[in-house]
Formats: C-alpha cells, sequence, structure tokens
C-alpha cells in the first residue's frame, strides 16, 4: 500500500533571517534613501528664523470681580482667549495689513503658549524673512489686546449711548404730558394739597373752639379748594408716576452703563501693549530640531516600506518557483515501477501473493 505524506510548511524566525539577509539591500536602502531626502530638505531649505513675545498682564486676571476674567480659571480662560484671537480673522487680517505678510503664513508661523499655569503668555513667529519677525509679534500683540479689551470699551460706550437715549426720551414724555395737562409735577403738588388740607382742618378746629366763625368758614372754604384740586390731580396721576418710573429706570440703566463703562477703559489702559508685551531677540532657528523631528519618522516610515516590498518580492519570487516546478512536470512522462506486494491471504497460506496492476498488463502483453 502506497501511502502519501502531505506535510505543512512553517515559517521559522531562521527563515525569516534568511530571507532579510538575503535582502538586506532593500531593508537598509530604503530607510537610508528616505531620510537622506528628508535631511536634504531641511538642509537645503530656506534659513527659518524666530523670535518670542512675552505678554505679561497681571492686572487683567483676577482682582475685582468686575474685571472680565475673574475666578480660579481666570488665567486659564486669558490664556485660551488670547490664543483666539491671534489667529482669529480679524486680528490676523489686521496684522496682514500692518505688516504685509500673508495671512496663511501668518497661521502657520504664529504659536501662543502659557507658562505654566499663569496668566503670562509667550508668542513665538518663524518665518524665512527675518525683517517681518519683529514687526509681526508687535502688530499680533497690539490687535489681539484690542480685540480683547479695546471693543470692551466700543460695547460700553454704546451701552452708555442706549441709556442716555432711553433717559432723554423719558424725559421728554414727561415734559410733554405736563404741557398738555397743563401741570408741573403733579405728584408733589398733590402732596403738596394733601398737607395743606391737613393744615386747614386743623386751624378749623381751632376757630371752632374759639368761637371764631368767620374763620371756621375761611378754612372750610380754603378745605374744598384742596379737595377740589386733589379730585383733578387723582385720574392723571397714575399716568404721570408711570412716566416718573419709566425715567427713573432709565436713569439706573444710564448709571449702570456709565460704571461699566469706567471699568472697561480702565481694564483697556491695563492691557496697553507698551507695557504689556515685550519682544525679544530674531534668530535663526537650529535646524537640528527639525532634522530629528522630520528625519526619524520618515527613516521609520522608509523601514516599514521596506519590510512590505521584502515581503512583495519574496512572494513573487515563490509563485514564480511554484509556477516553474509544475510546468517541468508536465512536459515528460513519469514511469510507474512495477510492484509486487506480498502479504498473507485471509484464511488462506503465507504463500499467496498479490499482483499489482501493473505487473498483470505486462503479463498479458508477454502472451
Amino acid at each position: 500500500m502506497i501511502y502519501q505524506t502531505v506535510g505543512s510548511a512553517r515559517v521559522e524566525i531562521v527563515d525569516y533571517l534568511r530571507v532579510a539577509r538575503r535582502r538586506l539591500w532593500i531593508l537598509l536602502g530604503v530607510p537610508l534613501v528616505a531620510a537622506a531626502a528628508a535631511a536634504l530638505v531641511v538642509l537645503l531649505g530656506p534659513a527659518r528664523y524666530a523670535a518670542t513675545s512675552y505678554v505679561a498682564a497681571p492686572a487683567l486676571v483676577g482682582g475685582a470681580a468686575a474685571q472680565q476674567y475673574t475666578g480660579t480659571q481666570a488665567a486659564a480662560q486669558f490664556a485660551a482667549a488670547f490664543a483666539a484671537a491671534v489667529t482669529s480673522p480679524q486680528v490676523v487680517d489686521q496684522v496682514s495689513a500692518d505688516t504685509g505678510v500673508r495671512a496663511a503664513d501668518l497661521r502657520a508661523g504664529l504659536k501662543v503658549t502659557q507658562v505654566g499655569a499663569s496668566s503670562q503668555l509667550t508668542v513665538t513667529y518663524t518665518a524665512t524673512d527675518r525683517s517681518t519677525v519683529a514687526p509681526v509679534l508687535t502688530a499680533t500683540g497690539q490687535r489681539a489686546l484690542a480685540f480683547l479689551f479695546a471693543s470692551q470699551v466700543g460695547i460700553a460706550e454704546s451701552e452708555v449711548t442706549a441709556a442716555t437715549d432711553e433717559l432723554t426720551t423719558a424725559t421728554k414724555a414727561i415734559d410733554e404730558w405736563e404741557k398738555t395737562n397743563k401741570v408741573r409735577q403733579p405728584d408733589r403738588l398733590y402732596q403738596a394739597t394733601l398737607q395743606e388740607i391737613a393744615t386747614m382742618r386743623q386751624q378749623r378746629l381751632q376757630m371752632q373752639a374759639v368761637g371764631n366763625g368767620r374763620g371756621a368758614a375761611e378754612a372750610e372754604e380754603a378745605i374744598a379748594e384742596g379737595q377740589k384740586r386733589l379730585d383733578g390731580l387723582g385720574p392723571k396721576l397714575p399716568e404721570y408716576q408711570a412716566l416718573l418710573a419709566q425715567r427713573d429706570t432709565a436713569s439706573g440703566a444710564l448709571a449702570n452703563a456709565r460704571q461699566g463703562l469706567q471699568q472697561a477703559r480702565a481694564q483697556s489702559q491695563a492691557a496697553d501693549p507698551a507695557q504689556v508685551t515685550s519682544v525679544g531677540a530674531v534668530e535663526p532657528v537650529d535646524r537640528t530640531r527639525a532634522l530629528v523631528n522630520l528625519v526619524l519618522p520618515v527613516a521609520g516610515a522608509g523601514l516599514l516600506l521596506a519590510v512590505l516590498l521584502v515581503a512583495v518580492v519574496e512572494q513573487l519570487s515563490r509563485n514564480r518557483a511554484v509556477a516553474a516546478g509544475r510546468g517541468g512536470a508536465t512536459g515528460r512522462a513519469t514511469p510507474v515501477p512495477a510492484q509486487v506486494a506480498s502479504r498473507p491471504a485471509r484464511g488462506g497460506s503465507s504463500d499467496d501473493t498479490v499482483v499489482l496492476p501493473a505487473l498483470t498488463d505486462r503479463n498479458n502483453r508477454h502472451r
């Protein structure tokens, strides 16, 4: 009986090492070429220059509750607001107009960093044109601080203007009411008339007590006259008091708006860029860090690509070898040997033999 054994190929570590040694030029060459190309990009690129602007505004953070940034998160809020202002379209467009640098270059070169957990910030700008670094940092600090604090002054001024207009309108409505009703300050007149009537009633009682009938009669006439005035003022008084309430509300809003304007102006003065910001010296950017940051990742990517390339090359080689082996097998005849297998027959003697079909066919041909 013929037994055919089918084995399964197992890839061992030795096989991997053998493949790596055979394809070593790929595993080393691709990462080296990639790293060299990246190094050439950094070394042959234009020189870059950078400077740092320091923003220290302790008077703008914390302190009075009326300030814009207060509480335990005041410093973080100020840092986040300033960083957002630096890259906002309005500030970037203004700085671009001031310095002539493109908005895209400003966004790519500006970087804001908070110093620890303090309210101090650093603004770094990197560019290929050395002459633009310091002007960009100066303009950025001015425009960003103005965006955060000077705009508050404009808002406060508009609130004061609106409150002033409301107060003027309320006062004008009172004046028109007094002209229409031909009476000034009816509320005070009403109170004075009440007091006068009370005085006349007291005098009438005194006159009656001493038997002065004429004096009592005059007091009675004065009381009637006063009551007549009260009857005329009474229906008009609620409308007038409503107008007074509107004027008082407008007056209170104006006082609050003026207080807010004063506080906004104080913060704007505390955010004076000449006092808050300082620009450092412009220096060339060290290319060592750029080389490390670019070459190492590129070399790693090149190594991964080399491994994938070796795997593809090995697979293609194996496919060609298998195809070549199959073609050789179909091109020539494979002889089948004649075999005789002897084995004891069931229930028979040990001399019984079993002849394979190939042997039987040969005997028949000899006959």
